[in-house]
């Protein structure tokens, strides 16, 4: 039997070490785990609330496409503002904005979708979606966390900036 005031052996400093190193890489994987299932979203980046800045930048009757935000800021003509998620109820296309047309067209299965994102042509089951948005100081501010689905268009679903 060893008593407390002996050495360890060579063969259990070397069985201490493995497991103080094979404890080590086990908590480091762990970490590297959780930070992989983490969320990463950073300002600028869909998922996140984009600040487009100030909005006399966006002139009334103008569509501007965010690309990083997945999203068209569409000013109308009479000063609302909305912002329509760039994904096809249909199918989940990427749907551009037509600027002859005056209209959405998707490329897929040719839905057609105006202004205030309501289906024109079929077969889209229903308008695109909406992002929340808001003017805050005279800054607008679009949050892509959660898109907000819709069966129609609703008047007061259009956001005017305080006069």
């Amino acid at each position: 039997m060893k008593t407390a005031a002996e050495t360890p052996s060579r063969r259990d400093f070397l069985k201490m070490t493995w497991a103080f190193f094979g404890g080590l890489a086990t908590l480091e994987m762990g970490g590297m785990a959780l930070a992989y299932l983490q969320p990463r979203v950073a300002e600028g980046e869909f998922g996140s609330v984009f600040n487009l800045g100030p909005v006399e930048n966006f002139p009334p009757g103008s569509v501007t496409h965010i690309t990083n935000g997945r999203f068209y800021l569409v000013r109308l003509a009479d000063g609302g503002l909305l912002a329509l998620y760039h994904r096809c109820t249909h199918l989940g296309c990427t749907v551009p904005y037509d600027q002859t047309a005056g209209a959405f067209i998707c490329p897929c299965h040719s839905s057609q979708f105006d202004l205030q994102g309501e289906v024109q042509n079929p077969p889209a089951p229903r308008p695109l979606d909406l992002f929340p948005l808001e003017v805050k100081d005279g800054e607008i501010l679009v949050d892509t966390a959660q898109p907000v689905q819709r069966d129609r268009f609703d008047p007061g679903q259009v956001v005017y900036p305080p006069a």
